[in-house]
């Protein structure tokens, strides 16, 4: 399994880093221009990220537009979704207007900070993602 961890925060990147490299090959960025850049690339070389866990607040674009420019560039590329990347959303804000403007772009989980190892697992499982 391919993981693009997108966030900002030390401590959070490192956590996510140490917790899903058991899962698969892990790539780290720090802002959502990164995050975009590394989804094309992975998607150009025809190696894309089975699961991105993406931060809402990040510097440069936030995880919302990250998430927006994903979810259009898989419809653009009429991917079929069960190809398409999971997305799992983390925030430390409980902003419940923007976790709603995620599910409607498309994520498909929320994990808030600080990411409960249980819950993380469990909603893993839920998509399939891990046995």
């Amino acid at each position: 399994m391919r993981i693009l961890i997108a966030e900002d925060d030390l401590t959070s990147r490192r956590f996510l880093l140490k917790f899903l490299s058991q899962y698969g090959e892990c790539d780290i960025v720090v802002d959502g221009i990164e995050a975009l850049d590394a989804y094309l690339l992975a998607a150009k070389e025809n190696n894309p990220y089975n699961l991105i866990c993406l931060d809402i607040m990040m510097p440069k674009v936030d995880g919302i537009k990250v998430l927006k420019a994903i979810k259009e560039f898989e419809e653009y590329r009429m991917i079929v979704p069960e190809k398409r990347a999971k997305v799992i959303m983390t925030t430390a804000l409980m902003d419940t207007e923007c976790v709603h403007e995620a599910f409607e772009l498309g994520c498909e989980a929320y994990a808030a900070k600080p990411i409960d190892i249980n819950k993380l697992i469990e909603v893993m499982k839920k998509l399939e993602i891990i046995s």
